[in-house]
């Protein structure tokens, strides 16, 4: 990020200062337009695909409860993954799978998955907030914001889209591989996880870049 681009996501946090989520996106509406909030889920995982969600909230149509998707419990996201979906004026789950992770690297490819959800969206936002440090290559007024999901009412539904929509994915991975436990652990390097690898090898999902090292040891 730039430091003009850092300075502006800056001075936006100052702008809205210390309020709920939902009155921060009120606040950059009224400045901007139509908010949109984009987040990813799975940079760190030893195996899957990395996924992101970006959503445009109806305010109209409040929904209650969003917030960070690591702050709550699965059952909450799984509750508000359904209402986020019935209530968003547009949203968009995007990709980018374990071949692509290792064709590029998993910024590139997380970035990706980014621009696939935001793709999706029927309708058009007036500014992108994003969370991270980092801008996928799309059009229109796109800032970053640090926390953004513990910050940003849609940052915090993507968040939870994209969280939600990656463990049932992996639990579905873990019906192929059983032996690996990813519905317990989402691919995360676990001390069970690795364990397993040192037993079984590694499978056709798993980031092979993100294992060398421990390849090479083992």
């Amino acid at each position: 990020m730039s430091k003009h681009q850092k300075s502006e996501a800056t001075q936006l946090v100052i702008e809205c200062g210390e309020v709920s989520l939902r009155e921060f996106d009120r606040i950059v509406s009224g400045k901007y337009g139509t908010v949109c909030g984009i987040d990813e889920a799975g940079r760190g995982p030893l195996a899957g695909d990395v996924y992101a969600a970006a959503v445009i909230l109806d305010p109209n149509n409040p929904i209650d409860g969003i917030n960070d998707s690591k702050k709550l419990s699965e059952k909450k996201r799984e509750l508000l993954f359904e209402e986020i979906t019935a209530k968003a004026l547009s949203f968009g789950i995007g990709v980018a799978t374990v071949e692509e992770i290792e064709q590029t690297d998993i910024l590139s490819a997380a970035l990706l998955a980014m621009k696939r959800a935001y793709e999706q969206l029927s309708v058009n936002a007036g500014i992108v907030l994003v969370d991270g440090d980092v801008l996928p290559e799309i059009d229109g007024l796109v800032k970053n914001l640090k926390h953004g999901d513990a910050r940003s009412e849609a940052i915090g539904a993507a968040s939870i889209l994209a969280k939600v929509s990656r463990d049932r994915y992996m639990k579905k991975q873990s019906e192929i591989y059983p032996q690996y436990g990813f519905e317990r652990h989402a691919g995360y390097g676990t001390k069970a996880h690795y364990a397993a690898i040192d037993e079984y090898g590694i499978c056709p999902i798993h980031r092979k870049s993100f294992l060398k090292k421990h390849i090479k040891n083992g």
